[in-house]
């Protein structure tokens, strides 16, 4: 922006306290992205808490004829789960699960225009609007975003794993045992200070960026291609067949590249702290995780959980960008 634009800008704001439009976008998509994962993660947060059983399941330990698995598959986890635990069991998690989307989403989805304007005006010279989509652009500005809000919410996601882990029926991996998100957050700062609750960051950031710069990218790509081929159909970039469509084709590619980041992260989150108070006891590193994951369980290991992934990730997809979509249209009829 022109150094006589933005001086105007800064002097309109002062005088009659409007934001300028820019901040006031920045600010609306990070407030549509907050309410729309949230909302989306109230239907899907049971495939999360199976994900997270079926991922710690067998942690380090090699396939054996005779080895007790508690959870068999997605149906029968879910079954096992919601018959022992109930509804609240299939619901663990969910409190640090909303502060987490809203670290998150409300991050990656209200930053990610303005990365991706800024990246096409640097290698282009001028904005992504109106311009062909440029996927490496797009992944990167994903990406970006992806890392930032991974690392704002890392200490929820800590807690939310953690939540989702425990069980008196069918415990699997170390038990973490918290009455609440905030007893959570109390247990983990006093033994660990700030470097507790931020441990396991470097393997969210890994899983964030991996995901959200598939997931940013191909659902650019998927709805520009769709409202060009099929608008004569009335699905244009404002139709909710169009974000459906789009969705759904953005889950399962972001699922396939974000799975093994996924079984790393939920494992690096859910270890016990090392005897000396610095670190996990089981894993020094992301690196670290992913060799002795591969080494001892094999490398389909890193797809543990795989389906109950999918079938949180995809729905997840599908509600986050339909119900952001049509909170932006909303927003953009009233405000």
């Amino acid at each position: 922006m022109p150094a006589g634009v933005q001086q105007a800008s800064k002097a309109e704001t002062a005088v009659t306290g409007v934001v300028p439009a820019r901040r006031q976008n920045i600010a609306f998509a990070w407030f549509a992205g907050s309410l729309a994962s949230c909302g989306a993660v109230t239907f899907t947060n049971p495939f999360e808490v199976v994900k997270t059983r079926l991922q710690l399941q067998g942690e380090l330990a090699k396939a054996t004829p005779n080895m007790v698995k508690p959870y068999h598959n997605v149906a029968q986890a879910f079954w096992v789960i919601g018959r022992n635990e109930g509804l609240r069991g299939l619901q663990k998690g969910l409190g640090p699960g909303y502060m987490y989307q809203i670290m998150l989403n409300g991050t990656r989805l209200g930053l990610y225009e303005p990365a991706k304007n800024a990246l096409y005006s640097v290698f282009t010279g001028s904005p992504s609007s109106g311009q062909k989509p440029i996927i490496p652009l797009n992944v990167a500005a994903g990406g970006m975003c992806g890392v930032a809000g991974a690392a704002l919410g890392s200490p929820f996601f800590l807690v939310k794993t953690r939540m989702q882990s425990s069980s008196s029926f069918a415990a699997v991996g170390h038990q973490h045992h918290y009455k609440s998100s905030l007893d959570g957050l109390r247990q983990i700062w006093r033994q660990g200070g700030v470097r507790g609750l931020f441990r396991g960051m470097d393997a969210a950031m890994m899983r964030a960026g991996a995901g959200s710069s598939v997931q940013l990218a191909t659902y650019d790509h998927f709805k520009s291609y769709i409202s060009h081929k099929l608008s004569h159909r009335g699905l244009d970039g404002n139709s909710v067949y169009t974000h459906f469509l789009a969705s759904m084709g953005t889950g399962f590619f972001v699922c396939l590249v974000m799975n093994p980041f996924d079984v790393v992260s939920t494992r690096m989150y859910n270890q016990k702290a090392a005897a000396t108070g610095h670190g996990g006891a089981l894993y020094k590193n992301p690196l670290q995780c992913f060799y002795k994951t591969v080494s001892t369980e094999g490398f389909f290991s890193l797809y543990k959980g795989f389906l109950a992934h999918y079938l949180r990730l995809g729905p997840h997809t599908i509600l986050m960008f339909v119900f952001v979509e049509q909170i932006k249209a909303l927003g953009a009829r009233y405000f």
